[in-house]
């Protein structure tokens, strides 16, 4: 076992890590479109409260309020999960450099990883399917 990889052994390294970093990638976009409407809402949220008690727009108000809180607490789910995934894929491609740099198999590990960043990924864009549907509703009221 060479302790320093050739440049073949460096290019394969380097070419089989383009696909978790693409996915890596992805998910960052996701996180960052899911933080910019989290931040919408909660300022959508602070605006709810911010009303006079003795308005009669504070009672309508309260229902957008519960409405503003389910789609908050729907993106933070999939903020998290979402996360998680990243966290997933950055340890895939850790885990891939190293194996490969010592010539040691990382297929069964690199595989269990994927799934568990896809399924992640997936619950993840549920979340946000769901509270775009809650915002879908919003606009037809």
């Amino acid at each position: 076992m060479d302790l320093v990889p050739d440049i073949d052994r460096l290019t394969q390294i380097f070419s089989n890590a383009i696909a978790p970093a693409f996915f890596l990638g992805a998910v960052a976009a996701f996180v960052s479109l899911m933080m910019s409407r989290l931040a919408a809402v909660s300022e959508r949220i602070k605006g709810g409260r911010a009303l006079p008690i003795k308005t009669g727009l504070r009672l309508e108000a309260a229902c957008h309020l519960v409405r503003s809180t389910r789609r908050a607490r729907l993106l933070s789910d999939g903020i998290i999960l979402s996360l998680g995934s990243g966290i997933c894929a950055t340890l895939l491609l850790a885990m891939l450099f190293a194996s490969q740099f010592f010539g040691l198999r990382h297929v069964y590990g690199a595989a269990v990883l994927f799934i568990g960043a896809t399924l992640l990924l997936g619950v993840a864009l549920f979340r946000f399917a769901q509270e775009a549907w809650h915002a879908r509703r919003e606009l037809m009221e």
